[in-house]
């Protein structure tokens, strides 16, 4: 598989990440087909050669760098956009109406919506990629420092007027930034569990009741923390599986202990229809008052398990 696979990236110039010639289209970049096949084939071939080495325990760590390749290719190819957008926004300012300006302008333009093919198309990638992660793994593919936005169906590629352009980009680039739907804030600590059926019932517990929340709120977005080794990777995971898109928003640990109540009052600030609560801190406490004070519905799971409180105070009762 090593020479297909090294043409696909040959094709999507990962080399050089320049802004190639216009025109550009659809079919001047590897078919889904083709991607998913040639990927899984290295994916697969991947791991069969570290299981059963030493290098087995190290297997998420590669599968998640694997991934990170095509990540790290659509960021450089994003910002080759933006850089090919003020371009365009200095032509825009400086139109003399003469054909040899108008002829620039066209130019720049062509050449960024070059650039944003190729970024649609690393992501495409990223995102087969990512799935694999997710079956292999069962925790959804997450970037250490930076957003994983996905800019299909946000950015058209038929774009041919200057000011068009860049009202098109500030527009895809504020949706890719922040879903279309209903914020839903997701939010739990690190659990431990006595025995894998404890923890198999409390995942599923977690499952059941987003599941629930989706039925109610059908274009909900899900607001989490982002922590990969508590109850926010259970919730991502989940989200990934039903294609829910996802806003993380992690500590800013320059605050200290202030971190995770300033972390509260972002989410909370983006008017949240629900917010579910599994067991956590005190920080998580006082997200579930601030939440009822401002009379968002909370969905209590603090229960033993992620279950219900009150449904097993009922039951001591």
């Amino acid at each position: 598989m090593h020479t297909p696979f090294a043409d696909q990236l040959a094709g999507l110039d990962l080399a050089g990440f320049s802004i190639g010639p216009a025109p550009v289209s659809t079919s001047d970049f590897p078919v889904r087909e083709q991607v998913v096949h040639t990927l899984e084939a290295v994916w697969s071939d991947l791991f069969a050669m570290v299981s059963g080495t030493a290098l087995e325990a190290d297997a998420e760590d590669l599968g998640w760098a694997f991934v990170n390749i095509f990540h790290r290719s659509a960021e450089r190819k994003s910002m080759a956009v933006d850089r090919a957008t003020d371009e365009v926004r200095a032509l825009v300012a400086t139109a003399d109406g003469s054909e040899v300006h108008t002829h620039d302008l066209e130019t720049q333009v062509e050449r960024a919506q070059c650039a944003e093919g190729a970024m649609l198309a690393l992501e495409e990638m990223r995102e087969v990629a990512a799935a694999m992660y997710l079956n292999e793994f069962g925790s959804s593919w997450k970037p250490v420092s930076s957003s994983r936005f996905n800019h299909s169906a946000m950015l058209t590629s038929a774009l041919v007027e200057g000011r068009d352009f860049l009202r098109a980009r500030a527009e895809a680039k504020r949706r890719a930034a922040m879903p279309e739907g209903t914020p839903v804030v997701f939010a739990g600590g690190r659990t431990r569990h006595a025995t894998e059926g404890d923890a198999l019932t409390f995942g599923n517990n977690v499952w059941a009741t987003l599941d629930k929340v989706r039925d109610r709120v059908p274009d909900m977005v899900l607001i989490h923390g982002g922590d990969t080794k508590g109850v926010d990777r259970l919730a991502s995971s989940w989200a990934e599986r039903r294609g829910i898109p996802q806003v993380t928003f992690s500590l800013d640990m320059r605050l200290g202990a202030r971190a995770g109540f300033k972390r509260n009052e972002r989410m909370l600030s983006l008017d949240p229809r629900y917010v579910i609560a599994f067991p956590g801190n005190g920080v998580l406490e006082r997200l579930v008052i601030e939440a009822k004070a401002r009379r968002i519905t909370v969905v209590d799971r603090r229960g033993p398990l992620g279950t219900n409180p009150k449904n097993t105070s009922a039951k001591t009762d």
